[in-house]
């Protein structure tokens, strides 16, 4: 029975005689892409990292779901933790900085908005950051700039590559300076990695955007996309104003990326892990 029909009505023209006993679907068995509209089976779509079977659509990713996605089961053990953020600007809004922090922490489970921690692709040992854009939009404050700075230096100490995986905002507004600092931060921990000779891939997802991208993210020795992730350092309208001239459709899209040579390759996210794998030993050398 095509699945249209559980959901429609069986007009009968008989006062409701004969009419087909209603189906009771159990919810979180179904639900609707959110680029497509059609119905996926519910286990299908987590059993593909949330893909969509229909359209191929890559909806977004937690932290936790990229570790369980591209890290071998059991290797992952987190590095830079007990971090925690201030409030060096007192800063107000709706509510207090402190209280969307707290907010973010108790939606996502997670202490910040990125995870860092060494683990095994594989069975390549790896360092590995990701970003999680549940956690005030994946923003860069002090704590994620010192955490990946932590994580760029135990890999340049430990000979290891790093593996990113980034989907952010940007500059965390609440922070000010604070923020802005972090690029320059990570920028030159990632220099540090890359004297030592180690590689360093960046999986770039949607969004990634911002300081984030405008610094760590696009400094690895190759780049990674996902299928129509948005990439890019500020909106177009803003883009738009400062050029004074109209920009093309989709400039801001992984393929417009791709074709004009701002990332290397565009990767399902079914063959990420196989294809990051083959990355590390094309580009690991003896660096011991």
């Amino acid at each position: 029975m095509p699945i249209s029909e559980w959901f429609g009505k069986n007009k009968n023209d008989n006062n409701g005689e004969g009419r087909a006993e209603k189906l009771v679907i159990p919810d979180g068995v179904w639900l609707k892409c959110d680029s497509c509209g059609e119905v996926v089976f519910h286990r299908e779509f987590e059993r593909r990292f949330k893909v969509c079977p229909k359209c191929g659509f890559h909806a977004p990713l937690g932290a936790l779901e990229r570790i369980a996605h591209l890290i071998d089961l059991g290797t992952f053990n987190e590095i830079a933790t007990g971090i925690v953020s201030c409030d060096p600007l007192d800063f107000r809004a709706n509510k207090s900085y402190t209280e969307v922090v707290e907010a973010a922490r108790a939606k996502t489970g997670l202490a910040e908005a990125v995870v860092c921690g060494s683990g095994e692709i594989d069975g390549r040992p790896v360092a590995f950051l990701v970003m999680d854009f549940s956690f005030i939009g994946g923003s860069m404050g002090s704590v994620v700039g010192e955490k990946v700075t932590e994580l760029f230096e135990w890999a340049a100490d430990m000979r290891r590559p790093v593996v990113s995986v980034c989907a952010s905002g940007g500059a965390r507004m609440q922070e000010g300076m604070y923020s802005l600092i972090q690029m320059a931060k990570t920028s030159a921990a990632v220099g540090r990695h890359a004297s030592t000779g180690c590689s360093y891939i960046s999986l770039l997802c949607h969004p990634t955007t911002g300081g984030v991208l405008a610094s760590f993210a696009s400094l690895a020795d190759i780049i990674v996309a996902e299928p129509k992730a948005l990439i890019g350092f500020t909106g177009p309208r803003v883009i738009e104003q400062t050029m004074k001239q109209k920009l093309p459709k989709g400039f801001q899209t992984a393929e417009f990326m791709l074709e004009h040579g701002q990332v290397d390759m565009i990767v399902p996210r079914a063959d990420q892990k196989e294809t990051i794998g083959r990355l590390i030993d094309y580009t690991t050398r003896d660096v011991g």
